[in-house]
């Protein structure tokens, strides 16, 4: 064998061994950080949680704060509590890809264009007492881009609108990701869900007038990722989503 082939074979010998070790590291290191990394997706997502009921400090321990957020379980279809499953470990997310877990959507059901959707959802309370002060839904739906995952935060009447926010999306900066604009959030707080037993809160195209109490302004130049958002909306709010469960409060029956 020449000296030229004895190098070749050198060389990719080589370039294999570091290839070798340098995934064995990366495998490592993935399994230390594991656990980091799921303490910090936690704390982010009770941040979260906590900014969409207006309620989050930075100056104070996302974990103390979040002590006074109650996690339940609510059964979709009959609006009531699901008692017999461990809601800190219950993963909605999950729930919505197990077809033992959730149940497909028809076209004209799906306006949130989320094909699938979770039977039990993880919801999150703020109690004083017997006294639900504020109720937080996860809501989810399709914009222009991608899935938009966020909270919405209900005073205790279940009509009145706390907060919104978004924790995930993939919109585009300036027109669609304005969803995290703090002054287009701020609209939200306030307005009602519910006008006539029918939902009601909706973006409006061009800007909605101070005195419309169901309106929000539409994003400039996001109609797609603002209808996205109207419709997701109206869905998780509407009977398929948690109207049973909010109708169930407001009438005492949980």
């Amino acid at each position: 064998m020449s000296s030229s082939n004895e190098s070749t074979q050198k060389t990719v010998t080589v370039a294999l061994v570091l290839c070798l070790v340098c995934s064995i590291i990366v495998s490592a290191a993935a399994v230390i950080l594991r656990p980091a990394q799921a303490v910090n997706e936690k704390a982010n997502m009770q941040m979260n949680i906590l900014a969409a009921a207006g309620l989050y400090d930075p100056n104070q321990s996302i974990a103390d704060q979040f002590q006074i957020v109650t996690t339940r379980l609510v059964n979709i279809e009959t609006g009531e509590f699901v008692e017999d499953m461990d809601a800190e470990r219950y993963n909605q997310r999950r729930a919505a890809k197990d077809p033992s877990m959730n149940r497909e959507l028809s076209g004209d059901e799906d306006i949130a264009s989320i094909k699938r959707q979770a039977k039990i959802a993880k919801i999150y309370l703020i109690e004083n007492g017997e006294q639900i002060e504020k109720i937080i839904l996860p809501i989810h739906g399709y914009g222009l881009w991608s899935t938009l995952y966020g909270f919405m935060a209900l005073e205790g009447d279940a009509n009145t609108v706390a907060g919104l926010g978004f924790y995930e999306h993939a919109e585009t900066p300036g027109l669609g990701g304005e969803v995290d604009n703090p002054n287009w959030k701020a609209q939200w707080t306030g307005k009602q869900v519910y006008k006539d037993d029918a939902v009601a809160l909706r973006l409006v195209k061009g800007g909605a007038s101070r005195s419309d109490m169901y309106g929000v302004d539409g994003l400039s130049g996001a109609t797609l990722t603002s209808r996205g958002v109207d419709n997701l909306l109206k869905f998780w709010m509407s009977d398929s989503g948690f109207k049973p469960f909010l109708d169930n409060l407001k009438q005492g029956r949980i």
